[in-house]
Order: C-alpha cells, then structure tokens, then sequence
C-alpha cells in the first residue's frame, strides 16, 4: 500500500480515510490513479441545505483532475461504508469495488453494518494491490463468463453453515469472519499461525485467478510440475486432510499446512502469500524503510524501487527476508506474536516465484526449467 497525503494541506491521511484530519476536506479514492484524492464541495452539501442527501458534486485540485467533476459512491453518501468516488458522467451509482458486491448481510441485525463495512474495507485493500498489478476484476454483472462477484453471507438458525469459499467466478465470504473474537477462535481451533480477513480475500482471490490466468493456459503444465495435478479429486483430498491432518513434511515443502490438502489450495495460499509480501513491501517503499544495523553480521535493508520494478522474484526476496526480521524482532520486543510466522523453504520460494512471474507477464517456463 502506498501513501498518502492531503492535497489542500499536505497532512498524512490513510487508505480507509473520509475527512483529513487537519483541513476538514472530504477524502475519497480514485481507482484510476490509485490514491487517495482531497476534493471540495462545488455546492451546498445536502446535510447542511436541508435538500434530500446525495453523492453530491465535488472538485479536485489535483492537475489530472483538472476540469472534471465528481461524485460520492452510493455506498459512500448513504451507507458511509465506502469512500471511492466516481466521475459524475458515470452512469453507475455504484463505485468499481462496490459493484463487484452483489449480495450483503441483513443490516438490522445484530451486528451486521460493522462487519459489513469491515469485509468491504478489506475488500477494497485486495483491489488495490489487483490495481496495481493490473489485474483489475471485471464485475460479474457485466461479465457473466469471466467477472468476479462477492457475496457475504451469515450463518443462520438451525440452518447450513456458510463456507467461505470460491466456485465460478463468485467469492462468498461468512460475515462471522469479520468478528476478531470468531476468527481468533477458528486460527486456535484450526492450529493457524496466521488468520486475517485480508488473507480470507486474497486466498479466495486466487482460486479466481487459477481459473483466469493459469487454467486452459501455456502456465497450466508449468503449474502442475511446481503444485501438483489439480484433477485429483478436491472433495477427497479435503476430506483426508482435514481427518487426518496435513502431511508430515509440510513444512519442507508448502507455506502453509492447509496448502499441502489439494494443488488448488497450495496456489491459492501461495497466491495470498505473494499478495502479502508484495504489499508490505510496498509499503515499506513508500515509507522509506531502511535498515542500518550496528553489527555487521546482520541483514542490511534498502529498498531502492517499488515491488512492480522490482528486477527480480530475487531482489524481492532478499528484501523481504530483512523486512521480516527486523518485524518479528519488534513484536516480540513488546511482548506480541511475530507479525510473521512463516517460513519460506526453497520449493515454497520455487512456487512464489512462480506467481511473480506469472503475474509480472513473464513467458511461461519451458518444462524443463519449471
């Protein structure tokens, strides 16, 4: 994730922000430029002129956005769940991100509209790394064959259990997973080191992608020579590893546990782990992180270009070696888990490799090299 900063003051303002906090000037996100935008109203707002509420009519000082105008999502004005904005000759009411939302939790329930708002935060951070890496998802209301869809779901009464999960182009993701208190219970039930709602969107993310990118492709035999036949059968794979455990040498060769149940679930948690890695160090660019340490035995740390200019899968790697330590010795200065508690064999770092190429619009490997 990038930074950014306020363009009628200057103050640091954050991803998920609405007003800056020092001028008082409404934030939102441009998706086409992939940051956050100050923008000032061009009329009276609805609130203070006593008219019906609206998206409003708001102008940027930004150069690029010279001459045009701008309106709130609906979900922004109304819901106060989002902040995108939207051209105002748009003729969607809805932003890029919230259209991809095609079913949500009943809001006058319980809890509903803060695990609502928290899903689509998190949301809203995968596509900006997709932005990034210029794999913006088409919604599937416009793309029935290809597009991506999001539904989020809650458990109900006496009834089935929602399964966050994947199939055809549809992510459904059960609200409880935005409740820290039941995702915290399922990470120590499950033996997870690792659990985040973030990680839910990206792991879902990338049984999407297989099918987008990797199935019925020239990357296809490349795949299964790095993650396995994925024609074995999934409900059976799942259905051993989940009584009998993960294989005993899962460690040595995927990056999680639950990785070594099915090819499709090692490049869907490698795929997440990629994601994870590349925008952390993102952000550690934007934030200027360097390392300079006293003793010279330890790992130095200069990150001289964003991940996407990156020369190699190597050079990030090496990065994110030092970026990792220097986090897990600070958690546990102050007495908290590591932030990373993972570690990268050399197969594992053979598959991220992989998707680094892939998404990077490498050649796909010859067999023999892959």
């Amino acid at each position: 994730m990038n930074t950014f900063h306020c363009d009628n003051c200057g103050a640091q303002v954050f991803f998920e922000n609405t007003v800056c906090g020092s001028c008082g000037w409404m934030l939102g996100y441009q998706p086409e430029l992939q940051s956050i935008t100050s923008f000032s109203a061009l009329e009276t707002p609805a609130a203070e002129s006593g008219a019906e509420p609206g998206p409003g009519r708001w102008r940027s000082v930004r150069p690029e956005n010279e001459g045009r105008v701008f309106k709130q999502c609906l979900n922004y004005w109304r819901e106060n769940i989002c902040n995108w904005m939207l051209d105002e000759q748009e003729t969607h009411e809805l932003c890029a991100s919230c259209r991809l939302t095609r079913v949500i939790p009943t809001l006058d329930e319980g809890n509903n509209r803060v695990l609502w708002s928290r899903l689509e935060t998190a949301k809203r951070r995968l596509l900006h790394t997709l932005w990034t890496l210029r794999l913006q998802p088409a919604p599937k209301m416009e793309d029935e064959q290809s597009g991506l869809a999001f539904e989020f779901l809650q458990d109900q009464p006496h009834g089935e259990r929602v399964l966050t999960g994947h199939a055809d182009g549809v992510i459904t993701i059960n609200i409880a997973e935005a409740d820290p208190a039941y995702r915290e219970q399922a990470r120590e039930q499950m033996a997870e080191p690792y659990r985040t709602l973030l990680g839910h969107f990206r792991h879902e993310s990338g049984h999407y992608y297989f099918d987008r990118l990797v199935a019925g492709s020239a990357w296809l035999e490349p795949f299964r020579q790095r993650f396995g036949d994925e024609r074995e059968d999934y409900g059976a794979a799942l259905q051993k590893h989940y009584e009998n455990g993960p294989r005993a040498d899962w460690e040595e060769q995927f990056v999680s546990a639950y990785a070594s149940s099915h090819p499709w679930e090692d490049w869907a948690e490698t795929w997440a782990h990629y994601l994870h890695m590349f925008d952390t160090l993102e952000t550690a660019y934007a934030c200027g992180v360097q390392l300079r340490p006293r003793h010279a035995g330890e790992q130095k740390l200069v990150i001289p270009a964003p991940p996407t200019a990156a020369g190699s899968f190597d050079e990030l790697a090496r990065e994110w070696f030092a970026l990792t330590y220097v986090l897990n010795s600070l958690n546990r200065s102050i007495g908290m888990p590591d932030s990373y508690p993972f570690t990268l064999s050399t197969p594992v770092l053979g598959k991220l490799r992989f998707v680094h190429e892939l998404v990077s619009g490498a050649a796909a490997p010859d067999l023999d090299e892959a």
